[in-house]
């Protein structure tokens, strides 16, 4: 039995739909439903039962369930980058976090989780997924912060589960983000700009070296993602932290102009002017350093972002069911 936290979210829930695909459905399902339309995320995927998030403890207690789980992959998390609530920050995502690492430890248990791009802060170090240089990064957000300080207890860590990896998410978009809201992808609200407007939005730039639009990015598509976590759960790899991006930066514009043409439309694409609190921490630069996974067997390719923008397009956001 597999369990799959934050399962009713855009990873979690995609992650389900794809060991669906692969013919998996012993999974136990766990989230926090609110009053939200997280619950839509779910309503075509098979699974065994689901659990409260607040309860899930209290089934791995029981010993007839605990020995019953041969993986557990954690998305469950609070990711807005905007969060400034750090108690609920450390609550959520490294206590609870923490939680799940000693049962797996304890029953011998994969454990598969969610860290973040966020931990790289301002990307001055790079984007190196290599442990020696974890301890000096320095995120830039509360949330950034909750993820980097449990990859650095995992990593310091004498007793840890067989199997276990700590994923990296760069700037992941597709199908299932449309609860989101202000923190769903560019590429969702660029196709909802085009839709309602014929126009799409981006941020002048205010870096020498960088044109408006030119602000780079490792957009990566979220099939790619639920691939690679198939891949570990199937295959015996190197213990540790991984990065999970395309591996290849591209610009807002390619993403703007990608979506329009997936959409039939005339390229229409304004520049605007960027808030003044935001300009002086925004990044413009994030690419993830792929070498780790491909040395440990992974050779898949990625989709391209021409590739990815047409699936989700076409294939999802022009669809009357745009789900999974």
């Amino acid at each position: 039995m597999i369990i799959v936290t934050g399962a009713a979210g855009f990873i979690g829930s995609v992650i389900v739909w794809e060991l669906n695909q692969k013919g998996i459905t012993d999974i136990i399902v766990s989230d926090k439903m609110r009053d939200g339309n997280k619950w839509k995320n779910l309503v075509k995927l098979k699974y065994y039962d689901w659990i409260d998030k607040d309860e899930l403890f209290d089934f791995l207690a029981v010993e007839e369930n605990a020995k019953t789980i041969t993986a557990i992959i954690h998305m469950g998390a609070i990711s807005a980058t905007t969060e400034k609530n750090v108690d609920l920050l450390m609550s959520n995502n490294y206590k609870f976090t923490m939680k799940l690492w000693n049962f797996c430890t304890k029953r011998d248990v994969q454990y598969i989780y969610a860290s973040s791009a966020a931990t790289y802060g301002g990307g001055k170090l790079g984007y190196n997924d290599d442990h020696a240089g974890v301890p000096s990064l320095k995120p830039l957000n509360p949330y950034g912060y909750s993820k980097q300080i449990f990859d650095e207890w995992a990593l310091k860590q004498e007793k840890s589960p067989s199997k276990w990896q700590g994923l990296k998410f760069f700037n992941v978009y597709g199908p299932q983000e449309y609860h989101k809201g202000r923190m769903a992808s560019v590429i969702f609200h660029a196709f909802n700009q085009t839709r309602e407007k014929g126009v799409v939005n981006l941020f002048k730039s205010y870096k020498k070296g960088y044109v408006d639009g030119g602000q780079l990015r490792d957009f990566v598509y979220i099939k790619d993602i639920t691939e690679v976590i198939v891949f570990m759960l199937k295959n015996k790899i190197e213990n540790g932290l991984y990065n999970l991006g395309s591996g290849q930066a591209r610009s807002f514009f390619d993403l703007a102009k990608n979506t329009m043409i997936a959409m039939g439309e005339e390229l229409n694409i304004h520049f605007i002017e960027m808030p003044e609190d935001i300009r002086d921490k925004y990044q413009y630069f994030t690419e993830a350093n792929m070498e780790k996974l491909k040395r440990n067997g992974y050779t898949k390719p990625f989709y391209t972002l021409e590739e990815g923008i047409e699936d989700y397009v076409k294939n999802y956001l022009m669809q009357e069911d745009s789900y999974l």
